[in-house]
């Protein structure tokens, strides 16, 4: 019983359910290899699955031991999809456990992005450099940053994870990776700034200087429609510039959920229990719509 409760708190320390966000991303991103070169090394892809669950792994359980050492954790307004898991402030003496989680999912990560670059080339050592800088400055550094702190995350997910997936899996950079990396990079980035809507009182109470702290809740609202704009438009530039086989327009059925869910955002007048239905489904769409994405690579 109590190995199973300290895999439960380490399993929310983790924020175990967000990281379905990363096989998600890594779909299309082995969709478009299989595509460009007919093959998918199992080996790698099992690797690489490994490497990327470590680094959002490393990144959450970090963000969650800094925001109980800053106090935020003891002044946010909890959510399903924000304000951290709790887990710490009910039982601080797993703070520990959160810093050492941290570590050794950020070390698995350098030791797999030191084994691709020996075996593929030295390419991914850039990205993965990039990528580590981003989970060690994320929650003290880059959080006080606007811009840094709105496309960070899509820089890590798409940018990075989507163009290393396809680096090691065919041993290149091809501009149909580019085209999956850019538009995951528009959909993380809008996942991440609405489940910073719930947190702009306790946020802005520690410094965070993001722009739904600077700019509120509708101008964040109207960024976040530019982001979908920028994510929908990338699969159909690709398809457009024969990246993209036409069956990945698939992903752009999710747009009237994404339509909704500004509708219900601009009317919930910044009260955080009316606007936890939209960010849950902010969630699927985000989920769901690179998995569209890889399903009409494939397809095609």
């Amino acid at each position: 019983m109590l190995i199973a409760r300290r895999f439960q708190a380490i399993f929310a320390i983790a924020r175990g359910p967000f990281l379905l966000l990363t096989l998600a991303v890594l779909f299309p991103a082995a969709a478009v290899s299989f595509q460009l070169t007919g093959r998918l090394p199992l080996d790698l892809l099992l690797l690489i699955v490994v490497g990327a669950l470590a680094a959002h792994v490393a990144v959450n359980a970090l963000n969650e031991y800094q925001d109980f050492k800053s106090g935020l954790d003891n002044i946010t307004h909890r959510t399903p999809f924000s304000g951290g898991s709790g887990t710490l402030p009910d039982r601080p003496f797993l703070l520990g456990t959160a810093l050492w989680l941290f570590i050794g999912a950020f070390l698995l990560m350098v030791l797999i992005g030191v084994y691709f670059s020996w075996r593929v080339g030295p390419g991914i050592l850039s990205l993965g450099l990039l990528g580590g800088l981003i989970i060690v400055a994320y929650t003290r550094l880059i959080n006080r940053m606007p811009m840094a702190c709105l496309v960070s995350p899509g820089v890590g997910f798409g940018l990075l994870m989507v163009n290393g997936t396809v680096y090691v899996l065919t041993g290149d950079f091809f501009a149909a990776g580019q085209s999956v990396g850019w538009a995951v990079f528009f959909l993380v980035n809008a996942l991440l700034l609405l489940n910073q809507l719930p947190d702009i009182d306790a946020d802005r109470a520690v410094g965070r200087r993001h722009f739904p702290v600077l700019l509120g809740v509708v101008a964040s609202v109207r960024i976040y429609r530019l982001l979908l704009l920028g994510a929908y438009g990338s699969v159909v530039i690709g398809v457009v510039l024969g990246l993209l086989p036409w069956p990945a327009l698939l992903a752009l059925t999710t747009l009237p959920q994404g339509l909704l869910i500004t509708r219900d955002l601009l009317g919930s007048g910044g009260d955080i229990p009316a606007m936890v239905p939209a960010l849950g489904k902010n969630v699927l769409l985000v989920l769901l719509t690179p998995v569209l994405l890889g399903v009409g690579i494939l397809l095609g």
